[in-house]
């Protein structure tokens, strides 16, 4: 089953719920619901698991719990419930879900990290969305045990200790599988999340998000592909598919304006030109002839090289010398107003070290966490606290388009949506790929001439192509491997 793209928060989430049960359809219909789709969702990864141990907790995740082991137990399992808090306090749905598992003939015990033993599959049924750290004492102690059981793991909603909406996590249940209801949370996709939640899989209990709230995040898929770069027309020329001016590469630095500039040829782009200091001529060219290349000792040239270029890319390599300075102060006044302007790298170093930098609400900036921390004014470790909130700042802050890689790279602008790419891997943290990036978005706004669609299907590529190489191995992959791997990723 596809997921939804959208993404939503667990406030939100809880509104819809309360809605579709307003609407008229029962709290315990819902839990009914997820019940049976855990065990779909079981019984589809695990076809041959014949016991499983769920540990239910003392809201309604334990009441989707009780009842999935009710079904399962009538399905033909063995079924052992462990009850992570005194059944006696439950309340409500989650009450009528243990007095019905109870009298289905359900084994239910305290918790007990012996009771784990003689799973085949554990069921996470403790916290899901009602994760609040920091945990209790009692609630760590029962995820470490389920860690150490070493079993496979179904969570319900959410993992364990997942904060549902920032995915930051001190301890938490590493799901190999995790089953979320009603829409999926910002939690899965931010922080943490990602690492613990394994597959996911949404059900949405005939409760679908209604058309009149904007999600917090929007996921992107390869349609955002086709949508920036549909099919050529037979008698195109490469002036149509835009004028790309990669700058940078300061002192001894030539590799990362050569791999922005050969990453927007290889997406397509018609022309591509390096301006950088002369000595690094040879280097930019010789292993790539396709490219054009411009002699940079000062900021002269530039007004020429301004005047022809559709997008300019500044930052790759540029370094923070005093040519360097010389090179961004130019570049931000001499561009004209309808010339598409990405800063990466130095040039946001420099942008951050500005104190009279304006906002340009135009412009798009591709900082990693270091560099949103210095735009910011914060540390790398705050930003990546809470991703979307340092986000929301940057554009707030410093106007335009803001891709802020890492893992869950997010991109924002104002009026906007932010979207969230969960594909990418650890293999991709190394030298250049950031420069690769840069350009596989320039070469992709040249020939779609929309910053929106040109930044989302670069993204969407750029991590696809590095997921693509990862299935070798992730270690030892290189930039210029991506580059050559994105040229499958744009004619799919």
């Amino acid at each position: 089953m596809a997921l939804p793209i959208a993404v939503y928060s667990a406030s939100q989430v809880r509104e819809f719920e309360a809605r579709a049960i307003a609407a008229g359809v029962p709290g315990y219909t819902l839990m009914k619901r997820a019940g049976e789709g855990a065990l779909r969702v079981l019984r589809s990864r695990w076809p041959r698991v014949a016991s499983i141990v769920v540990v239910c907790g003392g809201g309604n995740n334990g009441g989707d719990g009780y009842v999935l082991a009710r079904f399962a137990r009538a399905a033909g399992l063995l079924v052992r419930v462990l009850a992570a808090s005194d059944p006696a306090t439950l309340t409500g749905d989650a009450r009528h879900a243990y007095e019905d598992a109870l009298a289905s003939g359900c084994t239910i015990d305290a918790f007990s990290p012996d009771g784990l033993i003689d799973a085949e599959v554990i069921v996470d049924a403790l916290l899901g969305i009602g994760t609040r750290l920091p945990l209790r004492p009692e609630s760590r102690a029962i995820i470490e045990a389920i860690a150490a059981s070493g079993r496979p793991v179904l969570a319900l909603d959410l993992p364990s200790g997942i904060d549902p909406d920032t995915g930051v996590a001190d301890v938490a249940v590493r799901a190999d599988v995790t089953l979320t209801f009603i829409a999926l949370k910002t939690g899965l996709y931010c922080g943490q999340g990602p690492e613990y939640a394994g597959q996911i899989v949404c059900d949405e209990l005939e409760a679908a998000p209604p058309d009149d709230v904007s999600p917090q995040l929007r996921r992107l898929d390869d349609a955002c592909i086709l949508r920036a770069l549909p099919r050529r027309r037979r008698n195109a020329h490469k002036a149509e598919f835009g004028r790309i001016l990669i700058i940078g590469g300061g002192t001894g630095m030539p590799g990362a304006v050569r791999l922005a500039a050969e990453a927007a040829l290889r997406v397509g782009a018609g022309l591509v030109t390096v301006a950088s200091l002369p000595e690094h001529l040879v280097a930019v060219v010789g292993p790539c002839p396709e490219l054009m290349f411009a002699a940079l000792p000062d900021a002269d040239p530039l007004d020429d090289l301004l005047a022809s270029a559709d997008v300019v890319v500044l930052g790759p390599g540029l370094g923070r010398t005093s040519w360097s300075q010389r090179i961004y102060a130019a570049v931000l006044a001499r561009r004209r107003a309808d010339q598409a302007l990405l800063l990466d790298a130095d040039a946001l170093n420099l942008l951050a070290a500005d104190p009279s930098a304006p906002r340009h609400d135009d412009w798009i900036l591709t900082p990693h966490p270091g560099e949103a921390a210095r735009l910011l004014g914060v540390s790398p470790a705050q930003v990546q606290a809470d991703r979307r909130a340092a986000l929301a700042r940057l554009v707030e802050t410093r106007g335009g388009r803001i891709v802020l890689k890492g893992a869950g790279t997010l991109i924002g602008a104002r009026g906007m949506s932010p979207q969230i790419c969960e594909r990418g891997n650890p293999g991709m943290a190394i030298p250049g790929m950031g420069d690769v990036l840069s350009g596989t978005i320039a070469g992709m706004l040249g020939q779609c001439h929309d910053a929106e669609l040109a930044v989302a299907a670069a993204v969407f590529a750029h991590a696809s192509a590095g997921d693509a190489l990862a299935r070798n191995g992730e270690r030892g992959i290189l930039a210029t491997d991506v580059i050559r791997e994105l040229r499958h990723w744009i004619n799919r």
